[in-house]
């Protein structure tokens, strides 16, 4: 098999305008949930009143052609995307050469609902020419792949909360199949808007801490009560060793496998016995060449909702056994909220820098680890130490979506 590493990173958060900056915040303990200030909030008497945007808006870093030209979810995607790409180098190759795997689990959200708005209010003539191509699932990767040249295809895969984490998966697999030298993997998401905060809430999917926002997000506490809404991008830039040596580009970390697996339990329910998330595990290692007994620390999905968490111990639980309480594990959730589509890749970046700084990061707000979840959670920044270490980043979608991507230092 092909050595696949990271050569570029970016990210724009509810903690970070920039990867670094998400990353520094990240190791402070800072939270990205804020009480939401419109009006909407109050015209709709959402039951929830805060969420995580992102901390940069968009129209702080984009021209103003790309703002009316893009959906929030893909102005996220470019920035990222572009931030990524400079952070490599900016490689000069063919752009045949060039592949984007780009996610999202929504995608133009407010594009759309927007559109229905205007017809409504004010006819079919005022709906704009560019609706369709900005609500489109696929208009993040065509950004990307349009801003950058990539010629080697721009494909977008639409998983729920495991699209992240799926993309950089399939780019680890069009890698190895030798269909581009260089993939921009990620993912997105932009759907801040009352009406998923209305339906989420409305299947007790979120917190309600409306009255301490910063705290509401708590994997693994005995108090949690749901996740919060994120929103933002990450991107990575991937390659083969070979080719990232050559040009002289700075190596992160080792992509080392990644997996897809299926619960085919329930449309929002995760498998209470956590065997689909557990295969999915296994898989990642063994593309990886690695046995559990090599991995140094997980970042879990860890949404923070009552059922969500336990099913990933039951999960971590089958594949480690009673090692897996010695294991440190990250729930970064716990300080960027849930970015949904965009989650697998943010916490993709946080897991590469982990390494490559050999520092766990914190899992904040638990102040009470229910029993029923006996995992090693990092609550403060923690030395990962010497010597080869691998990691892995858990992503569980509904539907039963489950993706698993491991990474590894190098020398």
């Amino acid at each position: 098999m092909t050595t696949i590493v990271v050569t570029g990173i970016g990210a724009t958060s509810p903690i970070g305008g920039t990867a670094r900056e998400s990353w520094d915040a990240l190791l402070r303990g800072e939270s990205g949930a804020r009480t939401l200030a419109y009006d909407w909030v109050g015209q709709h008497e959402l039951p929830v009143t805060f969420a995580a945007e992102a901390k940069v808006r968009p129209e702080e870093v984009l021209e103003r052609q790309e703002i009316k030209r893009l959906d929030p979810s893909a102005q996220y995607a470019l920035i990222a995307a572009r931030e990524a790409w400079a952070d490599a180098g900016a490689p000069d190759i063919a752009p045949e050469r060039i592949l984007v795997d780009y996610a999202t689990g929504i995608g133009g959200l407010w594009t759309l609902l927007d559109a229905w708005d205007t017809l409504r209010e004010k006819g079919p003539r005022r709906v704009l020419p560019m609706t369709i191509p900005m609500l489109m699932p696929n208009a993040a990767a065509a950004a990307i792949s349009m801003h950058l040249g990539a010629r080697a295809g721009a494909r977008t895969v639409v998983s729920a909360c495991a699209s992240g984490t799926e993309a950089i998966a399939n780019a680890y697999e069009h890698l190895q199949l030798g269909l581009a030298d260089i993939v921009v993997a990620g993912g997105t998401e932009a759907v801040v808007h009352p009406l998923p905060i209305a339906a989420f809430a409305s299947m007790q999917a979120l917190s309600k801490r409306n009255d301490d926002p910063a705290a509401a997000s708590r994997p693994y506490d005995v108090d949690r009560d749901g996740f919060v809404l994120g929103e933002g991008a990450a991107a990575i830039v991937l390659e083969t060793k070979e080719h990232a040596l050559a040009r002289g580009a700075r190596i992160y970390a080792e992509l080392a496998g990644g997996s897809v697996t299926s619960d085919s339990y329930h449309i929002t329910a995760p498998d209470p016995e956590g065997s689909g998330a557990a295969r999915a595990v296994i898989a990642a290692l063994a593309q990886a060449g690695a046995t559990p007994d090599e991995v140094s620390h997980i970042n879990a999905h860890a949404t923070s909702t009552p059922v969500g968490d336990i099913a990933e111990y039951e999960a971590l639980k089958r594949v480690f056994g009673e090692r897996v309480s010695s294991i440190p594990v990250s729930a970064t959730k716990a300080s960027t909220g849930h970015l949904l589509g965009g989650t697998g890749a943010l916490e993709a970046v946080f897991t590469i820098l982990a390494l490559h700084e050999r520092t766990a990061p914190p899992t904040i707000n638990l102040d009470n680890q229910d029993e029923a979840i006996p995992l090693d959670v990092v609550t403060s920044p923690r030395p990962l130490g010497d010597g080869p270490l691998l990691a892995i980043s858990n992503s569980f979608g509904f539907g039963g979506h489950n993706s698993v991507v491991a990474f590894r230092t190098v020398d």
